[in-house]
């Protein structure tokens, strides 16, 4: 299906041999290849990526697992990476199966691209990043603004001795423009971001309107008003909430953490965490999002996880490790940034489901508080069950309106105090996901996108 294709036969026999000297092995290898451009009207920059095309090689020995990454898939490659496992396996033979259940999964999936990125070409991004900054350059008081575009193509083959086979072929698009407003020494800027798993289409919402209005937005910005501070009624907007499921529910929910008793939430497994309208879920399967993946780095099929179920709390995101030990099954979680990275438990897409509300319905409910807007980081305290979320902007809420522009803010607080708050969710036509990355501490990072609607409840904010 992909670059891999030409070197599968001798991926598989090297599986085979080495399955004669341990009851598992597997493979992932991987070949990628991307291109970004940047643009700021006095300069543009085109970045390739690090070229990957290698493989990891996993074999269970008498004194667990035992890993040999390599960096090219030639036969020179290969013979180094089976020797190196086979020298293990002389001095410590397997006589058992790992723990967990193994992929037999056969599967050959590739992101469909009627209209493919890569065949853009330089002059064709470097046109396209040109024009989205002159949308934005005639604006007043827009000091500076930067254009991205970039795609990146992950081909990964997964194959093991129990006759699983995944291939998948993901192609991840992005394009960001960042205009910079100042006026008397104050600087204020605003982000738009397209971005998913397609093609060209993808950045179809780089529109002269759209590049417009966030410069305006960043111009607005300079005349905010402070943010109130305190417990107020909060109205998080759809990447606000993202943030909050990532942070709450993301971290705390992989079940690593719960085999290391780093997660507050494992002694909640199974109780009411927060109201019946609220459902939290991590899909690896929803189409065309940032994250999507087709299977996990183990072979698992990629699937939606209910974390909360209606204010209930279900469920975990598991490899075959932590499902082993915890008495279940893999949720198609297990992901490498690389295959020169170790493998996680890992966040795919993680989202609150929408309710009934309409958002003028949760204004009016909230009544006076405010609107947090456009998300750009969270903070979570997996063992203590802290959060903390900031939002680049946001508007008071007055008598049941929203009215005065306000500047960036954090909300802050205790999980559950803030879940036991939640009195709303706006209905589907609100619903967004946004595109991120998020590492596994400071490292590994991985694309992870989070959202979900407008979300009611009630936290500690202030100024960040």
């Amino acid at each position: 299906m992909g670059e891999l294709s030409d070197t599968e036969g001798d991926l598989y026999h090297t599986v085979a041999r080495l399955a004669q000297r341990t009851p598992f092995v597997e493979l992932l290898a991987e070949a990628s290849a991307g291109l970004s451009v940047r643009h700021n009207g006095h300069l543009t920059t085109f970045q390739r990526p690090p070229r990957i095309r290698g493989a990891v090689f996993r074999a269970w020995t008498a004194s667990g697992w035992t890993e040999v990454s390599v960096s090219g898939l030639d036969p020179v490659s290969l013979r180094f990476a089976e020797g190196a496992i086979e020298r293990v396996l002389a001095h410590r033979p397997a006589h058992d199966n790992p723990p967990g259940v193994a992929s037999t999964v056969r599967l050959e999936k590739a992101t469909p691209t009627p209209r493919p990125v890569r065949d853009m070409g330089e002059e064709e991004m470097r046109t396209l990043a040109r024009d989205v900054f002159s949308w934005t350059s005639g604006i007043p008081d827009i000091h500076e603004t930067e254009v991205q575009i970039s795609w990146h193509l992950d081909e990964r083959l997964y194959l093991n001795s129990a006759a699983g086979r995944c291939s998948q072929v993901i192609c991840r698009v992005r394009g960001m423009v960042h205009p910079v407003a100042m006026e008397n020494g104050r600087a204020e800027s605003d982000r738009l971001v397209q971005g998913g798993v397609g093609g060209r289409e993808v950045l179809d919402g780089l529109t002269a309107e759209n590049a417009r209005r966030v410069a305006d937005s960043a111009r607005a910005l300079l005349h905010a008003k402070a943010p109130p501070y305190g417990r107020l009624n909060v109205l998080l907007a759809p990447s606000v909430t993202g943030y909050f499921a990532h942070e709450s529910f993301g971290h705390g929910a992989e079940a690593d953490q719960f085999v290391r008793d780093r997660s507050y939430l494992k002694p909640l497994l199974g109780k009411q965490v927060g109201p019946e309208i609220l459902t939290i879920v991590d899909n690896g399967a929803y189409p065309g999002a940032w994250s999507e993946i087709y299977a996990d780095d183990e072979g698992h099929p990629a699937q939606r996880t209910v974390l909360v179920d209606h204010g209930r709390f279900t469920g975990a995101l598991h490899d075959r490790a932590t499902a082993a030990t915890l008495g279940t099954v893999p949720t198609g979680n297990s992901r490498r940034s690389d295959v020169f990275s170790r493998s996680f438990v890992r966040m795919t897409n993680t989202y609150v489901e929408p309710g009934e509300s309409t958002m003028d319905e949760l204004v009016k409910e909230a009544r006076d508080g405010v609107l947090l807007e456009a998300g750009v980081g969270g903070i979570e305290d997996p063992q203590g069950g802290q959060v903390q979320v900031k939002a680049r902007m946001g508007h008071l809420i007055e008598n049941g309106k929203v009215t005065d522009l306000v500047s960036s803010m954090a909300l802050s607080g205790q999980v559950l105090k803030f879940l036991s708050s939640i009195r709303g969710l706006s209905g589907k036509e609100d619903f967004a996901l946004d595109t991120g990355s998020c590492g596994k501490g400071r490292t590994d990072f991985l694309p992870n996108s989070a959202g979900g609607p407008y979300l009611l409840s009630s936290a500690v904010v202030g100024q960040a």
